[in-house]
């Protein structure tokens, strides 16, 4: 084990991590910043205000954002939740995406502050996520938007909680999930990331952020293999007949790729995926950097999740 997976040497570093990326968004001007997440994509624009969720795990902020007024007519509801290893909280990261599918999606879209570790380890954060999805559905009536009509999503880490979400939704009765929307999701935390092969020599994601991630997340190596974490996982055998419809975005050079593979094939199997998308010559988190790759696959996301609300509502 190297030093970086010992759980306390995780904690820490992560919570280093956090310290950094907080001094780097409130940096007037830099690349990190908040100001810099918002300017990305300014052709897309709508209003947005804040709301706080509650649930059992701690009360979590979101950003609502609207789209243009229609016919009078509550718009579907899209919940997203953003990326960052499961330790990184900054919401900002997913703006564009979010403006992106309140115009051209026409939904409402509520982007998560949900808990991250190590302050709060698996399985706060899908639990969290899970309760933040149904509380949409139920309360739709009272802030304006149609919580019938609903989809999840997320990218990275975000993307590895819509999958949770939509798990505990089928195991647990919940809401209908119109759509699910996994953009290149971490599937498979049990395997150690130097065991994962990618396309290319070096990733974007080294075999230390991992140690740091996994670590400080999910403490416990055991555990890491439950299917809230690791559905890609060959040992999760459970039948996922009539878990909601999937879309998975995997990168090309990604050294999380396999897992996403592996998992839209096991959703094709129980017969909900939509589509498996693979962006090619594009590594993870390669929509941070590339703004022309990422308007396309972000208004891709965005007529998936307009045909799936469609449907619902036909």
């Amino acid at each position: 084990m190297s030093l970086l997976a010992q759980p306390p040497v995780a904690a820490f570093a992560a919570k280093l991590m956090q310290r950094m990326l907080a001094v780097a968004s409130r940096r007037a001007g830099g690349r990190g910043s908040i100001a810099a997440w918002h300017a990305r994509l300014p052709e897309f624009t709508c209003t947005t205000r804040e709301l706080t969720i509650p649930t059992s795990v701690a009360p979590a902020r979101a950003v609502l954002y609207l789209p243009a007024e229609t016919d009078g007519t509550p718009p579907p509801i899209h919940v997203n939740f953003h990326g960052g290893g499961y330790v990184m909280a900054e919401t900002a990261l997913d703006d564009s995406l979010c403006r992106v599918l309140a115009v051209e999606a026409g939904v409402a879209v509520l982007n998560v502050d949900y808990v991250v570790a190590p302050q709060h380890p698996f399985p706060a954060p899908p639990h969290q996520a899970f309760e933040v999805v149904r509380w949409a559905a139920e309360h739709g009536s009272e802030h304006g938007w149609d919580g019938g009509r609903l989809t999840v999503g997320g990218q990275s880490a975000g993307g590895g909680l819509a999958a949770a979400v939509a798990r505990q939704s089928l195991e647990q009765d919940g809401p209908s999930i119109a759509l699910q929307v996994l953009h290149y999701p971490p599937l498979d935390l049990a395997t150690n990331a130097r065991d994962k092969k990618a396309a290319i020599a070096k990733p974007m994601l080294r075999p230390w952020m991992g140690d740091i991630f996994n670590s400080a997340y999910i403490p416990d190596p055991k555990q890491r293999a439950d299917r809230l974490a690791s559905p890609a996982l060959p040992s999760d055998t459970a039948d996922l007949t009539g878990i909601a419809p999937a879309v998975v975005i995997t990168a090309e050079y990604d050294l999380l790729k396999n897992e996403g593979v592996r998992y839209a094939d096991r959703l094709r199997t129980a017969g909900s995926l939509v589509e498996h998308h693979d962006v090619t010559g594009a590594d993870h988190g390669y929509d941070n950097n590339d703004e022309d790759r990422a308007r396309e696959v972000y208004l891709r996301i965005a007529g998936h999740v307009r045909r799936a609300v469609d449907a619902k509502a036909s």
